[in-house]
């Protein structure tokens, strides 16, 4: 049986207006309130985007993000 995949929460909870993501996990709110009703697919599909967010929040030059949780690379 394989565990569930873990949540990208780092308990930095600040929503960055410019981009509605959460600037601790890169999260929507929308995600974030799901997160506990998503299938291990939905989860997985989130954590690619937010590799994909992560590159982003750099390339705007919005400042360095606290370390990706182990779950960055399932």
């Amino acid at each position: 049986m394989t565990s569930p995949l873990a949540s990208p929460c780092i308990n930095v909870c600040r929503m960055d207006e410019a981009t509605g993501w959460c600037e601790g996990c890169l999260r929507t709110l929308d995600e974030i309130a799901l997160w506990s009703r998503l299938s291990d697919a939905g989860k997985q599909s989130v954590w690619d985007q937010l590799a994909r967010r992560r590159v982003l929040w750099l390339q705007q030059g919005r400042g360095p993000l606290p370390a990706p949780a182990a779950a960055d690379a399932p």
